[in-house]
């Protein structure tokens, strides 16, 4: 039982769905922390550095992470410094004690933690937004998925060829090709591409077995985020 003396965190409740300036203010915080983090996240100069699937995929995680900083600003603008140590907290929970596959996913992580805690002070309105937000990035994000193609065991002296085969069936499948990496050393190619959204993983693979030409053809190996 908390003491008579506890001073409690003040709550707007439902009511903050009725709030129009409150809503406007943190409508346009979150944007503009993704206009933000978007501007530094797909700077021109990085996609001609970027040869991995990972670092293909840090530019949607930067992103999710200035729209994770922007509900925090706006949680501790409403509540104080008080929540700032309990946010401090659950990301020192959650840094020892998670085992996320991924940064992608420790951001989503965060998030939905995020959300759960803004429920949990009673700011409905505040919640759903931030959800919006979070779906919002997921489906533009995720509905091009960054895959990385590894294609083995290519016929000796053939490379060049399987090269050209490979590219002109992903851009037939209207992939966007990000790397393209030949050892020709190991007689493999490393492919790091975004599929589109009307395509899927199976369409894609079936049509790299159908037709690339066997003389040419390698051993598919699938790496997807």
């Amino acid at each position: 039982m908390f003491g008579a003396d506890m001073t409690m965190l003040p709550s707007i409740g439902w009511a903050g769905f009725l709030d129009w300036e409150q809503l406007l203010q943190a409508f346009l915080a979150l944007v503009l922390a993704i206009v933000l983090g978007g501007v530094v996240a797909f700077h021109p100069t990085t996609a001609r550095t970027v040869d991995t699937r990972e670092e293909a995929e840090l530019p949607k995680v930067l992103v999710m992470y200035a729209l994770v900083g922007a509900v925090i600003g706006e949680i501790v603008l409403a509540y104080g410094m008080v929540i700032g140590f309990v946010i401090f907290g659950l990301g020192g929970l959650m840094r020892f004690r998670t085992d996320a596959a991924s940064t992608r996913d420790t951001s989503r992580l965060i998030m939905v933690t995020l959300i759960g805690l803004i429920a949990g002070l009673n700011l409905p309105h505040f919640a759903v937004m931030a959800t919006a937000f979070a779906w919002v990035l997921v489906y533009v994000f995720d509905g091009h998925p960054v895959c990385e193609l590894e294609v083995q065991e290519i016929p000796k002296g053939r490379l060049k060829d399987a090269a050209l085969a490979y590219r002109a069936v992903l851009a037939d499948m209207d992939c966007k090709l990000i790397s393209e990496n030949k050892q020709f050393g190991k007689s493999r190619i490393d492919y790091v591409f975004r599929m589109p959204r009307n395509k899927t993983q199976e369409q894609v693979h079936k049509a790299l077995c159908d037709s690339v030409p066997h003389d040419v053809r390698g051993e598919i190996d699938w790496e997807i985020e």
